[in-house]
């Protein structure tokens, strides 16, 4: 059944097809990166936003526009420029010579799935316009809370490397996301099969000639969620997540760990891989394969241990191996 058969409300069992149909319809665009596509499924199931780091050319708006493309959800691009206004992305109050009354103009923000593109190039103001949106999944305008659609999913895209004109994402921001992954560049196998495709005529630009269609709506969704709430955490686990997150505050390295939002991130985060991956409860492994997406932009680390060549990814790698995993 696809997102538009509006025959019957999905099942659990109805939604589970739908994304494992979505992973294989992305595939369709887009070659390799399969982890960036299992973190953007789990954060449509999460209610979680997702920041994509990599450098140009590798797939991160192609990536994102081509799970718009096999949703049957609304979505919008804005392109994040150091001229962007907070008003551009929320929308404001239009005054109308009409009607001598003010009206307001929705902004791109009010859709199923934004693409915030390359969000570190705009003035902390406009980001911090986000944050609302993000956490409350409102817009408030003169006093008024204007509710925003469901799901509501912010992608947002940054380059590691060109610093100049660059606004780095103050750490509240950066802890709405619940995930930041990485985008690498792609092996040698890839890459081949990148340019034979580019070769044999696919535009990146018409994802529908491509073949991509929907195969998953807001009903999927809702069915997912749904089921998810249902995944079970054994009181093991559960100390188990709480321990690993309370050892990123006493890591030597850090000076500032994961906090509570970060533990119930991490919480959520396994439980939709279990369920994706067709179980009824969370195991150590599962917490395991989303630890690093889910707490790498939740640590600060001090600032000697960053001279020392010191990473998040190295500190939480060696955290996943010393914190005793229940048996």
């Amino acid at each position: 059944m696809t997102s538009t058969d509006t025959t019957h409300t999905p099942t659990a069992a109805d939604a589970h097809a739908a994304f494992t149909a979505l992973r294989a319809e992305i595939g369709k665009a887009v070659v390799g990166n399969d982890d960036a596509v299992m973190y953007l499924v789990l954060a449509l199931l999460c209610r979680g936003h997702v920041l994509l780091e990599g450098v140009p050319g590798v797939a991160k708006t192609l990536l994102v526009r081509a799970l718009a493309t096999a949703l049957d959800l609304t979505h919008t691009r804005v392109q994040f420029t150091p001229d962007l206004m907070p008003g551009d992305v929320t929308g404001s109050q239009i005054y109308d010579p009409h009607s001598a009354e003010f009206t307001f103009r929705q902004g791109p923000v009010f859709t199923n799935l934004l693409l915030a593109d390359e969000i570190n190039r705009t003035p902390p103001k406009t980001q911090s316009s986000l944050l609302e949106s993000m956490e409350e999944r409102q817009v408030s305008v003169d006093g008024t809370p204007r509710p925003l659609p469901d799901p509501f999913v912010v992608v947002a895209t940054q380059n590691p490397i060109e610093q100049e004109g660059t606004y780095p994402l103050p750490e509240a921001q950066l802890d709405r996301f619940l995930f930041k992954v990485d985008i690498h560049l792609p092996g040698r196998d890839d890459e081949f099969r990148i340019l034979h495709r580019h070769a044999s005529g696919f535009d990146p630009r018409d994802l529908n000639a491509a073949g991509l269609r929907p195969v998953a709506g807001a009903a999927h969704v809702a069915a997912g969620r749904a089921a998810i709430a249902q995944v079970t955490l054994a009181p093991e686990v559960l100390a188990y997540i709480v321990d690993l997150c309370r050892a990123t505050r006493t890591a030597p390295a850090v000076q500032h760990g994961a906090s509570t939002r970060g533990a119930t991130a991490l919480m959520a985060a396994a439980r939709a891989f279990a369920w994706l991956n067709g179980r009824g409860f969370v195991t150590p492994d599962d917490v395991k394969v989303v630890a690093v997406a889910v707490l790498r932009h939740r640590l600060q680390l001090r600032p000697e241990a960053e001279l020392d060549g010191a990473s998040a990814e190295a500190v939480l790698a060696a955290l996943l191996h010393a914190v005793p995993v229940p048996v």
